[in-house]
């Protein structure tokens, strides 16, 4: 009893004294907070005594946080439009890079190794050959275009790139071409006036060197041939409408004549290598044609009216205005040139259209189907050369080709309006960028 109240007294003790300690731990702290709480309160009441002392220093220290303030604002609104302007150059980039690779082919035919040809079209990338190249794709052919990009462009035939029908060589015809080919329709050539004036040397030499080295090739591979000849070889001509059997009115020294004259040669060529090699020749007489895929800066009647009209510019109109043309759609063209090869018929052919308007007519008929036009028609000094009347006989490619224009001068010219209008909006490359008439029908 008695070891086990002397153990319960240690206890107590012990128990007593920790208490004590713990108590005398609480009054120290207690103590200390109210030392800190003096202290702080005298620290503020000596800085409220400062700010009030020093009214002018607090301003100027406002003023110098407030510029500080404005130059970070400043230097973020500049960072947020460089961040900006860096945006727009990588959204143009990947524009760029999603305007070259095609989202679909268009729809191509199937054909066997026998009925398949191997096609070459030289100028195949410019506004004819383009949409021959077109149908030729669509027919299930093998295609290969051969163009030097003087005025043809390669955003007239991208929709094909990387196609397994499809073959793009960059190549000038002057020089000599090796390849192998069932059949060629020969379009190089720059055509409109301004371009073929602007190098006639260059034209010349296109037209007979670079036919001379295309009869050669097809003697070579026993290829049949199309010479894209021209109504120009007519020149201006003393007989209307102009027939195949006229022989044409031609100023030889004339600055038409790298143009008139190297067409003529190459027809002459044509039935030479026909008479001595046995080439199998065609030759079309084109006569003017428009439709989507001019060069805007061609210089022809059709795609400067145009151009003037949709930005309310004057219609200029060389000369008095008095003389005529005749206008064929491209689709009905092309449907010609293949019905033209299609064929037995081996003398020269006239493709156009046979309806004739004045050129003054013309352009109050693009004035008037531009909605809002508020340009003015206005005649300029005449054109050396130009011819006043120009109407194709089509009476031979009726009869031997079964072949006439099918699409009207309004519907044509609206589609032309339509892409010459996307043609001015445009900022940069896109998707669908190529214009391919989907209402024409693949020739059969």
């Amino acid at each position: 009893m008695i070891r086990q109240s002397l153990k319960y007294r240690k206890t107590i003790t012990v128990i007593g004294f920790l208490c004590l300690l713990l108590l005398v731990y609480l009054l120290l702290i207690l103590k200390r907070d109210i030392n800190d709480k003096v202290t702080s309160h005298q620290r503020l009441s000596k800085k409220e005594e400062r700010i009030f002392e020093s009214e002018p220093k607090r301003e100027k220290h406002v003023k110098l946080a407030k510029m500080e303030l404005d130059k970070n604002i400043h230097s973020t609104i500049k960072e947020l439009q460089d961040a900006k302007a860096r945006i727009e150059h990588l959204e143009k980039k990947i524009a760029i890079l999603e305007g070259r690779i095609p989202e679909k082919y268009p729809d191509v035919k199937y054909l066997g190794y026998k009925e398949r040809k191997r096609i070459l079209v030289t100028g195949g990338a410019g506004f004819v050959g383009s949409h021959l190249v077109d149908v030729l794709m669509t027919q299930g052919h093998e295609v290969i275009v051969v163009d030097n990009f003087f005025t043809g462009r390669k955003r007239n035939v991208e929709h094909w790139f990387g196609h397994r029908n499809f073959e793009m060589i960059h190549h000038d015809i002057v020089n000599p071409l090796y390849i192998e080919a069932d059949e060629i329709y020969h379009l190089a050539s720059p055509a409109s006036p301004p371009h073929y004036m602007q190098n006639p040397v260059k034209t010349i030499k296109t037209n007979t060197v670079g036919t001379i080295n295309m009869l050669g090739l097809a003697r070579r591979v026993g290829a049949k041939i199309l010479i894209a000849s021209t109504s120009e070889v007519y020149g201006d001509p003393m007989v209307h409408p102009q027939p195949e059997s006229y022989w044409g009115h031609v100023n030889p020294i004339g600055p038409r004549a790298c143009y008139d004259e190297g067409k003529r040669v190459a027809e002459t060529l044509a039935y030479s290598y026909a008479k001595q090699e046995n080439v199998s020749v065609r030759v079309a007489r084109i006569f003017n044609t428009y439709g989507p895929r001019m060069h805007v800066s061609d210089g022809r009647v059709v795609s400067n009216f145009i151009m003037q009209a949709l930005q309310n510019l004057t219609i200029t109109v060389y000369g008095n205005g008095k003389q005529t043309r005749s206008f064929c759609y491209v689709s009905d063209l092309v449907d010609g040139l293949l019905s033209l090869m299609a064929s037995s018929y081996t003398l020269p052919v006239n493709l156009g259209n046979p309806v004739e308007h004045t050129i003054e007519e013309f352009a109050m008929i693009i004035k008037n189907l531009v909605p809002g036009c508020r340009s003015t028609v206005a005649t300029g000094a005449a054109v050396e050369d130009d011819p006043q009347r120009r109407r194709p006989d089509i009476a031979v490619a009726e009869a031997n080709l079964r072949w006439s224009p099918k699409v009207t001068l309004k519907d044509g010219l609206q589609r032309t309006i339509d892409y010459f209008r996307e043609e001015l909006s445009r900022t940069t490359f896109y998707n669908n960028q190529t214009y391919m008439d989907i209402n024409v029908k693949p020739h059969n």
